[in-house]
């Protein structure tokens, strides 16, 4: 073999994947169109966001990159939803999209036993019996060897993108679609769709009238990564975004020129993000609105181009600078680069395990984009799973599956594995149902021993993990041991007015008060302010939450049971006598790893999921004698 693994684009499934698979000892070849663009931010110039701010600090605490690239790079940073409960809030940072790109290339050229080539892959090297995958074919007729490929293509496999009347195959403007593997792989049999995504115009910033628009500053720079000591970040700029809004004329714009839009037009046949709606969709969808947020966001230090989040479309260029110049502040705003679709070809997630790995072709892991997801966090989440997961297939170990009580990650790739997607999938906080336990200030500890465990998470990082971890243990014993004075003792010490009904209450108690803060605890336990305020924080919140957090956990262990029960991967659920035919129909093309996934497909009825209870328990269920999830080992 030629390599250990391939590693098949260079976007944020593929940087993860590449990295976790090569640092767990293996030679790896990341193939990539264009090395110039690996790490590339194609859409908006961010990383985090809502429930994707908790996905960017599991990788991190899985001994992924994202966290570190965007500390290095980021130019604001904010809390969403600090006016919400914890569940909810997460962290959110402009990037230098430039800056990114060029710190990810260099992780990658850094990395032990990675190597990177410039070129395309157009077909899979296959064994036929037993199904394994062998290796890669590319344009320029490479045949390249290795026992796992790991395919990361983004928007670029059989991509075309539309502005208009026009269309070419491209995965992003000006950059050649990938084309060959998607029709290499319909030929094997494998379930291929099309989805849609686009992005918005970019435009000269000093063309902006400022005056006319809402600033947005952000806060003080904390760290994504677990691993980032807070003073790195003193340094970093903080630069404004700025907001604007649509207007009448803007919609009448757009109605009246419907018509040329690609999409309405029939041109793009792929399914669109029903959450991230372009601006077109926007104003058919929701007549009722004479207004819609546009958020003006810098692409760099290095440049002067603005990012009009909120303002996607597919619209002619025209029409596109007409409704951008009906636009408060945006009158005389110049295009630097065009709004576009793009339709690109992906894989049904149902057709994969939860490891990742391909039920009709051993070896084979598909993440990303690939899957159907949306966003660089759910691409970064999965590539670090494939990368991870190639490994351990090489090393005969047991896979890495996280549960939905453990990781957003796990919540994503369940969903994908389990319900299958038809549209763009994007991580949404309601779609975790233990989100309290999930919250993004707690992923290392959910996750930084499975990391250490595999071998991600080096000795420095060990023992500072292991400090953390100490010293929450004695700030809690603080606020347990220590008590609120009296109020006479109070009334002589100046306490705040808040402590005055909790007299003679220890801190921990007194913490449960939502009118209480931490700080005003200080006195009673000067020993807390030498500690990080994120650790702090983490305590408080424990303790604020400490009975909702019980009940989740109630919740998850019932789960755990659920999940404790293994299925045979290579089960014929058609050979199962008194299963429903709907059931048998929905198992058969999930195959699900676990009781637990079994009972989350739709359509599968709860006394089939007691049959199968008791089938296992009995071990008296038959599999199947020709499969090609059978093959997989």
């Amino acid at each position: 073999m030629d390599y250990d693994g391939i590693i098949v684009g260079g976007g944020h499934a593929g940087i993860e994947a590449s990295l976790a698979f090569t640092r767990l000892g293996f030679t790896g070849l990341l193939i990539t169109q264009n090395p110039d663009r690996i790490g590339a931010l194609s859409c908006n110039p961010a990383v985090g966001g809502l429930s994707k701010g908790n996905l960017v600090r599991e990788v991190d605490a899985l001994g992924g990159e994202m966290g570190k690239l965007i500390d290095t790079s980021g130019i604001q940073y904010r809390v969403l939803n600090r006016s919400r409960g914890p569940a909810v809030q997460a962290p959110r940072a402009q990037a230098d999209k430039w800056a990114y790109q060029a710190a990810a290339r260099s992780a990658l050229e850094r990395q032990k036993g990675l190597s990177i080539l410039m070129d395309t892959v157009v077909d899979l090297l296959a064994a036929a019996s037993p199904d394994r995958v062998q290796g890669v074919i590319t344009e320029r007729g490479h045949r390249i060897s290795a026992p796992v490929v790991i395919l990361t293509t983004g928007t670029f496999m059989e991509g075309k993108i539309f502005i208009g009347e026009y269309d070419a195959p491209q995965g992003r403007l000006g950059e050649g679609a990938a084309q060959g593997l998607g029709l290499s792989l319909r030929r094997r049999g494998f379930p291929l769709g099309r989805l849609k995504t686009g992005t918005p115009a970019r435009i000269a910033g000093n063309s902006i009238d400022y005056a006319r628009l809402e600033r947005q500053d952000g806060e003080g720079p904390a760290p994504f990564s677990f691993d980032v000591d807070p003073g790195f970040l003193l340094d970093r700029p903080s630069v404004p975004c700025w907001i604007t809004y649509t207007t009448p004329q803007t919609h009448r714009i757009i109605k009246e020129n419907i018509h040329r839009s690609p999409l309405y037009g029939g041109k793009i046949r792929g399914v669109g993000p029903r959450y991230c709606p372009s601006i077109e969709d926007k104003v058919i969808r929701f007549p009722e609105r004479d207004r819609h947020h546009i958020f003006i966001e810098p692409e760099g230090l290095a440049t002067l181009e603005m990012y009009l989040n909120g303002a996607s479309s597919s619209l002619p260029e025209d029409v596109q600078r007409d409704f951008i110049h009906s636009i408060p502040g945006l009158e005389e705003a110049r295009i630097v680069r065009p709004a576009y679709a793009v339709e690109y070809d992906y894989l049904n997630p149902l057709d994969l395990f939860p490891t990742l790995e391909s039920k009709r072709l051993g070896g084979l892991l598909v993440a990303g984009q690939t899957n159907g997801s949306s966003g660089y966090e759910e691409a970064a989440s999965q590539g670090i799973i494939a990368g991870i997961n190639g490994a351990l297939k090489l090393r005969g170990a047991a896979p890495l599956v996280l549960g939905r009580a453990e990781a957003y990650i796990g919540v994503l790739i369940d969903d994908l594995t389990t319900l299958g997607t038809t549209e763009p999938y994007r991580m949404f906080t309601s779609r975790a149902e233990h989100r309290l336990v999930l919250r993004h200030d707690t992923a290392d500890s959910r996750l930084c021993p499975k990391a250490r465990e595999l071998g991600l998470v080096q000795e420095q990082r060990w023992e500072r993990f292991q400090q953390k971890t100490q010293a929450l243990e004695v700030i809690r014993e603080l606020l347990r041991n220590r008590t609120v004075p009296g109020i006479r003792e109070q009334d002589r010490s100046g306490a705040a007015l808040s402590l005055r009904p909790h007299g003679g209450d220890t801190l921990e108690r007194t913490l449960t008060d939502t009118a209480v803060q931490l700080e005003e605890l200080f006195p009673y336990a000067p020993e807390l302010e030498a500690y990080p305020q994120e650790w702090l924080n983490r305590a408080r919140l424990d303790i604020k939450y400490a009975g909702y957090l019980e009940k989740e956990k109630r919740a998850a262990a019932r789960n755990a049971k659920m999940e404790a029960v293994k299925l045979d991967k290579a089960l014929d659920y058609r050979a199962i006598p008194g299963l429903s035919a709907e059931s048998k129909e929905k198992l058969s093309q999930v195959h699900p790893l676990t009781l637990g996934q079994a009972a989350r497909i739709p359509g599968v009825r709860q006394g089939d999921i007691a049959l199968l209870m008791v089938l296992a328990k009995t071990k008296s269920m038959p599999a199947a004698e020709t499969s090609g999830c059978g093959a997989v080992d």
